[in-house]
């Protein structure tokens, strides 16, 4: 996976530096070949992040997370063109595994082995499942 630490208004890259006291946001391709990560303060939000350090405007392509050396916020949201699944039900489980899988790649590779978890805001796909 290409990670693209991203800092700064200024679109300077910078090595990245594990922020235990500030939170981290960061844009994961959903095929796992390429992320961005930054500062939250920094990055604003994720279509900005991707936006400023990939000059990319395709943010349904990625998984979205916050995270910080507690936990990893995913903001679920399963495009409806996922993998081309049209059945909802198998579109949002291939969703899901695929990002866990990802995600935990993803976090394992930036140095925080922390639990992903879906804020209640964003469980509508997971509360369909059930």
């Amino acid at each position: 996976m290409d990670i693209i630490k991203y800092y700064g208004t200024d679109s300077e890259k910078r090595e990245f530096i594990n922020h235990d006291s500030e939170p981290l946001m960061a844009v994961i391709a959903h095929d796992g070949s390429c992320a961005a990560v930054s500062l939250l303060d920094e990055g604003g939000e994720h279509h900005i992040l991707l936006a400023n350090a990939m000059n990319r405007h395709d943010v349904d392509k990625f998984f979205r997370i916050i995270f910080d050396n507690e936990g990893c916020d995913w903001t679920f949201v399963c495009p409806p063109d996922y993998k081309n699944i049209s059945e909802k039900e198998r579109r949002i489980t291939r969703f899901f595994a695929d990002g866990v899988d990802i995600i935990t790649e993803f976090l394992k590779a930036v140095g925080y082995d922390v639990p992903i978890e879906i804020p209640r805001r964003y469980r509508r796909h997971i509360d369909y499942l059930k």
